[in-house]
């Protein structure tokens, strides 16, 4: 089921973790944007900021999270191979599940196409988005007519539908 309205493209940004360049996670992710731009991926909007606590929870330092609208030539491989350039030049190993992070950027929605994904390739839309807060709510301020391209849910029920555990605060 594909979205209404123009295709449009979104990533999530999230950080928890001083970097040692870029400082607190907010200019962190405000660099990667930048970033992003000089690797020929614009960014057409991003959301209000929002601290977030762990998702699941844990005794690591709160979140700050933001979604971004994009455009690009890319297409959804590409692309998702073009985050994970920017987020190991910004220092993000991956190793543990949830673990806290200097960077983490996540492709959420590629004008509402929907892939299973595997090595190297996109899965369509993001996987467990619908469950987290702290994509949603963003992903809703940007988007308010936006549905879940595999489910046709509005974004509106998939707010009410969160866990009430995910605390999200707007900064």
């Amino acid at each position: 089921m594909e979205n209404t309205g123009r295709p449009r493209i979104f990533v999530a940004l999230g950080a928890n973790l001083e970097h040692p360049t870029y400082g607190p996670p907010r200019r962190a992710l405000e660099a990667a944007l930048e970033e992003l731009g000089r690797r020929g991926v614009v960014v057409r909007r991003i959301s209000p900021w929002y601290r977030t606590a762990p998702v699941p929870a844990s005794d690591q330092p709160w979140y700050v999270n933001a979604v971004a609208e994009v455009a690009t030539d890319l297409g959804a491989d590409a692309l998702l191979a073009r985050l994970h350039e920017v987020e190991d030049a910004f220092g993000r190993v991956r190793s543990v599940p949830n673990a806290a992070r200097l960077i983490d950027l996540d492709l959420l929605d590629f004008n509402g196409e929907t892939a299973a994904g595997g090595p190297g390739r996109a899965t369509l839309p993001h996987p467990r988005m619908e469950a987290r807060a702290f994509v949603i709510r963003p992903l809703a301020d940007l988007a308010p007519d936006w549905r879940h391209p595999r489910t046709g849910v509005t974004i509106s029920a998939l707010l009410a539908a969160l866990p009430a555990d995910q605390v999200i605060e707007r900064l």
